[in-house]
């Protein structure tokens, strides 16, 4: 047997708890006439008179008073797990991130980030992929690209820009990178790179010779970096990304010259959940923490 229409059994729920119809109609916000409808399609659909309609007052039938605390406790049942669901949604903050911006920028500031936010937990989901917020369970992105998605807000947080990096010893084979031109001497970690011809042209080589396996990639920027920081060869990678590592002495930037794309790194989240609190924390961190740099 099918189920009665939920608006049904919900105006039985609330007029057996009320033993009104008309408080029932105030709780629903219905008409006092729509609820006795709804009941009188739940009778029909069950065979039997669930109350006893009398003058200024209603009494359940013994079918009614039967029926009536079970739908009471399933009712109670769908309050408390959507309740449950919900605080566990809010207690959860998505992050869906390309894998460079998570190993090498996130990942290690997130620890200042859940001691503000001690009932938020973090869920990372290190993927190259653009997430579609309205099919997938994430609460905002960090994306690379133009910043234009529609529906989407977005911010701005680091330039898509690059540079050659290389660690000291692998430098000091050569006795140092002191010319664009010393780069050309070293194995090359990915030639195949676009940026490589990018950045030697705005260092005056338009025709760099690159020792190195062009069919050779590593697929993320974080990866290659492990190989540059491993003295592998030199790569061509985001400074921002390399901060500490720069400060620390793993890596050298030799040149100041930075090469540009016509992209840029943003953070990213659905317009109409801006003003969601996990959403909004994250965010106020995540650009509190760019402008202390």
């Amino acid at each position: 047997m099918n189920l009665p229409p939920l608006a049904a059994i919900r105006a039985f729920e609330a007029a057996a708890r009320h033993g009104s119809f008309t408080k029932a109609a105030e709780e629903l916000g219905m008409t006092q006439a729509a609820v006795s409808y709804q009941i009188k399609l739940l009778e029909e659909r069950i065979g039997a008179a669930l109350f006893l309609r009398r003058p200024r007052q209603v009494i359940l039938t013994e079918v009614g008073a039967r029926l009536s605390p079970v739908m009471s406790e399933a009712f109670d049942m769908m309050r408390a797990a959507i309740a449950a669901t919900r605080e566990s949604a809010d207690g959860v903050l998505t992050i869906t991130t390309i894998p460079t911006f998570a190993a090498n920028w996130l990942v290690p500031r997130l620890g200042s980030f859940q001691l503000a936010q001690p009932a938020l937990a973090v869920r990372l989901q290190a993927t190259r992929e653009v997430v579609d917020f309205s099919r997938e369970d994430a609460d905002v992105g960090i994306r690379s690209g133009s910043g234009h998605w529609p529906g989407i807000v977005a911010h701005r947080i680091f330039d898509a820009d690059f540079t050659p990096m290389l660690s000291p010893a692998l430098a000091a084979t050569i006795g140092g990178v002191k010319e664009p031109e010393d780069l050309l001497k070293l194995p090359i970690v990915d030639p195949g790179d676009p940026w490589w011809k990018l950045w030697f042209g705005a260092a005056g080589i338009s025709e760099p010779d690159l020792r190195g396996d062009p069919r050779s990639r590593f697929g993320d920027q974080h990866l290659e970096g492990k190989a540059v920081i491993a003295g592998q060869g030199v790569g061509i990678l985001t400074p921002a990304f390399y901060e500490t590592e720069l400060a620390q002495g793993q890596l050298i930037q030799p040149f100041s010259i930075v090469g540009t794309a016509d992209h840029f790194y943003w953070l990213v989240y659905p317009e109409a959940r801006r003003n969601v609190p996990k959403i909004r924390a994250f965010r106020d961190w995540l650009l509190g923490q760019l402008e202390n740099r």
